[in-house]
């Protein structure tokens, strides 16, 4: 088989979105239906202090970008040897609420989740988000910060804004997901 973009045979794909759009949930279940290894970068910030402490306001990490980019470089590019996983030897999906700071190469296909305000506003109570907290991300939605991010720092084709509203939305994502990696398998695959 050919090697695919970047020298993979399986994709990377980052999925994006303001705190609350449903990344977590919608990565997990991509990363599952396509049996592709599932890296929570706000797990690896967290567990190999990857941040610079907290920030009492927003009640959230300082992140040390560096750090972060050092500690999952051989894991983009394949050459962690730390994981013991046989069944999945590439092709990751990712999510975190900020994409500009990823270097362009590590990833295939870049997917923005929005969110209604209302839906959004919602979640982030839920999840005991402060006023402040809440405001600072609804305004960072209805800016399409992320958005506008994550088109500036990747290839036009690869970034797709989708709606993460409902159950319904995300297995639709899901779905979308599925027949994009399968193109993008069989296309490398006549490659060959």
């Amino acid at each position: 088989m050919n090697e695919g973009k970047k020298g993979r045979t399986r994709p990377n794909i980052l999925i994006t979105g303001t705190p609350g759009v449903g990344k977590t949930a919608t990565a997990s279940l991509i990363a599952e239906k396509l049996n592709m290894k599932y890296i929570s970068v706000g797990d690896l910030v967290k567990k190999h202090a990857c941040h610079e402490g907290m920030d009492t306001e927003f009640d959230s990490y300082i992140l040390d970008e560096d750090k972060l980019l050092d500690l999952m470089e051989p894991m983009m590019s394949g050459e962690d040897e730390s994981d013991d996983d046989e069944e999945i030897t590439e092709g990751i999906v990712t999510d975190f609420h900020s994409c500009d700071f990823f270097p362009e190469r590590w990833f295939d296909l870049v997917l923005v989740l929005r969110a209604n305000t209302e839906v959004l506003f919602d979640r982030l109570a839920e999840r005991g988000y402060s006023e402040k907290k809440r405001n600072e991300n609804l305004e960072c939605e209805i800016m399409q910060i992320v958005l506008d991010e994550a088109r500036e720092s990747y290839a036009e084709e690869i970034v797709h804004e989708v709606p993460s509203n409902t159950l319904e939305d995300m297995e639709s994502n899901v779905s979308r997901v599925q027949q994009w990696f399968d193109h993008w398998v069989k296309s490398n695959d006549e490659e060959s």
